[in-house]
C-alpha cells in the first residue's frame, strides 16, 4: 500500500500543472489514481468511445441486483465513478439473466474500502474489493492502467511474458483497453443509464464472435488462461472465435503448463460444469488445448469407447445441470480419467498383479499424473475413487452383498458410472438394467433376484474356502454352505 502511495505521487508530480489542478480540484481529488497521458503510446488497441443513449439498447436497472445497485450508489455519492462491467452487461444485452455483477470504478480499493463495511480487500495480481451487501458480495475493481506505466512493485511478467503482478491503475478508457474480450468490456452507468463502449463489443455481440482486445498472442502470454476463457465464453454464448483471436491457440497452449494446478481446477470447473461442457470439450479438442489439460484423457480418445464414454459423461451433466439436479466434480473426473486408469489396470494385470491391487496401482498412477496440471481437492479425489473401486464390486451380487452395496454412500454414483460405461459400450448391458430392477423392487422381489443370481462354479468349493487353509482353521468344522465366499472388497 506505502509503495503504490509513493508511486502515485511521483507520477502526480511528472503531470503538467494545468492536470494537477485538475486533479486537486476533482471530487474525489484525495488521492484517486493519476490518469495516464491519453497521447503517450501504450502498445494497445486504438478506442474510439460509442456511447449507447438509453433509447437505443434494451438494458434496464430493474435486471441488475439490489446490491450493485446500491454499490454504484455509495460510489457515485462519494464523488467517483461506477459503471456495472463485464458479463453483466453483455449478458443483459443478450437478454440473459446473469447471477453476478461486477462494478468499476475509479476509486481505488483502499478508498472504496472505507464505504463499505465487512469489505475485503483480496488478491495479489490484480487488489480487488469485495463488499458485501446483504448475501451478497459485489466485485469492486478499480480502473486499470497499461502495465508499462507502472512501477517495478506495481507490475511483474515471467520471462514468458506472463503478469505476474498488475496494479496499476487508469481511467475509464485504459480500463476498457485492459479487458480480455470486447464482449466484456462493456460498461453501463446509471448516470444516464448509457453504455460505454470502448473496443467494439457491441458489434462484435451482434456478430456474435469472441475477439480479443488487442494483440492475441501477447495478451495470451500475459494470462494464458485467457486461452480457456476464449473457447468458454464461445460455448456458453454459442459465438465464434474471430480468426485472428483463435489462430494463436494451438501454438501458444503449452503455456498452460505455467498455470498453477489450482488455478485450472478452478477454471475446468467453469468450463465443463457450466451446462456446455459437451460443446466446450469438442472446442477444446479444436484448438489443441484439451491434452494440457486432461492429458491421459486425451491420449485415450482414438477409442471410440472412451471417446464416447467421455461426450457421454460431459452430456449427461450439461442435462443435470439444466434440469436444475445436483453435479459434482468427482463423478466427471471419475469419467475424465477411467480411461487410463481402465487401460493401466488391464496392463497390470496382464503382467500377473490381481485385479483389485492392479486398480489401487492403477488409480494412484493416473491420479498423480493429473495432480500435475489440474488440483484435485481430496473432497473430490476420495469420492472419485470410491466410484472406481465400487465397479468391480457391482457384478458380486450373492448373498448380502447387494445389499450391503446399496447402503454404501457412493452407491447412486458408482451405479449411475456403471450405466455411463455400459452405454459408451466399454461393457456389454444387463448388469445396469439389473440393479435398476433391484432398486425398483421390494424386499421379497429383491430376496429372490438375489437367489436368481448365477453363482461362480469355482467360488463356494471346499478348497478355496478361506476358513479351510492351514492353522487352525484346519480342523473346524465345515460351514454349512460348503465353504466361506471371498469378501468383498
Amino acid at each position: 500500500m506505502f509503495n503504490s502511495l509513493i508511486s502515485s505521487i511521483k507520477r502526480w508530480h511528472n503531470k503538467p500543472k494545468a492536470e494537477k489542478g485538475a486533479n486537486a480540484n476533482s471530487p474525489a481529488g484525495n488521492g484517486r489514481p493519476p490518469k495516464p497521458d491519453s497521447n503517450k503510446p501504450s502498445g494497445t488497441t486504438k478506442t474510439s468511445r460509442v456511447v449507447v443513449p438509453r433509447s437505443d439498447h434494451c438494458l434496464s436497472r430493474r435486471d441488475v441486483s439490489r446490491a450493485a445497485l446500491t454499490v454504484m450508489k455509495r460510489l457515485q455519492e462519494a464523488g467517483f465513478e461506477a459503471y456495472i462491467v463485464g458479463g453483466g452487461v453483455r449478458d443483459l444485452l443478450l437478454g440473459g439473466h446473469p447471477k453476478d455483477f461486477d462494478v468499476a470504478t475509479d476509486a481505488t480499493p483502499e478508498q472504496a474500502k472505507q464505504l463499505f463495511r465487512g469489505a475485503r480487500i483480496v488478491g495479489r495480481r490484480f487488489r480487488i474489493l469485495h463488499a458485501r451487501i446483504g448475501r451478497e458480495v459485489i466485485e469492486v475493481t478499480t480502473f486499470r492502467g497499461h502495465h508499462s506505466d507502472g512501477e517495478a512493485h506495481e507490475a511483474q511478467q515471467s520471462e514468458h511474458g506472463m503478469l505476474l503482478r498488475d496494479n496499476v491503475y487508469g481511467d475509464l478508457e485504459s480500463d476498457a483497453v485492459r479487458r480480455d474480450f470486447t464482449v466484456n468490456a462493456l460498461y453501463y452507468t446509471t448516470d444516464g443509464f448509457e453504455i460505454h463502449d470502448y473496443t467494439g463489443g457491441i458489434r462484435d455481440i451482434e456478430q456474435r464472435q469472441i475477439r480479443m482486445i488487442g494483440d492475441p498472442e501477447t495478451r495470451y502470454k500475459e494470462d494464458p488462461v485467457r486461452m480457456l476463457r476464449a473457447v468458454r465464453f464461445a460455448a456458453k454464448l454459442d459465438f465464434e472465435i474471430e480468426p485472428a483471436t483463435a489462430a494463436p491457440l494451438k501454438e501458444l497452449a503449452p503455456l498452460l503448463r505455467n498455470i498453477a494446478p489450482a488455478r485450472l481446477f478452478d477454471e475446468v470447473l467453469k468450463l465443463l460444469m457450466c451446462g456446455q461442457g459437451e460443446r466446450t470439450f469438442e472446442l477444446l479438442r479444436e484448438h489443441h488445448l484439451w491434452p494440457h489439460l486432461f492429458p491421459d484423457n486425451a491420449r485415450h480418445l482414438d477409442s471410440p469407447e472412451a471417446l464416447a464414454l467421455t461426450r457421454q459423461a460431459l452430456r449427461n451433466t450439461d442435462d443435470r445441470i439444466r434440469n436444475d439436479q445436483r453435479v459434482t466434480p468427482a463423478f466427471l473426473y471419475a469419467a475424465l480419467l477411467w480411461p487410463a486408469v481402465n487401460a493401466e489396470q488391464q496392463f497390470l494385470t496382464e503382467k500377473g498383479i490381481p485385479p483389485v491391487p492392479a486398480l489401487a496401482q492403477a488409480a494412484q498412477k493416473i491420479t498423480s499424473n493429473q495432480l500435475i496440471h489440474t488440483a484435485i481437492p481430496k473432497r473430490f479425489s476420495m469420492p472419485m475413487r470410491d466410484i472406481w473401486e465400487m465397479q468391480s464390486r457391482l457384478p458380486r451380487r450373492g448373498g448380502e452383498r447387494a445389499f450391503r452395496l446399496m447402503e454404501h454412500p457412493k452407491f447412486r454414483a458408482a451405479y449411475d458410472f456403471l450405466l455411463l460405461r455400459e452405454d459408451s459400450g466399454e461393457i456389454p448391458a444387463g448388469l445396469g438394467q439389473w440393479w435398476t430392477e433391484f432398486q425398483q423392487a421390494d424386499e421379497q422381489q429383491r430376496q429372490q433376484m438375489v437367489r436368481d443370481v448365477p453363482r461362480n462354479g469355482a467360488r463356494g468349493s471346499k478348497s478355496r474356502g478361506r476358513r479351510n487353509r492351514g492353522g487352525r482353521n484346519r480342523n473346524r468344522s465345515k460351514r454349512p454352505n460348503g465353504g466361506a465366499e471371498h469378501p468383498s472388497n
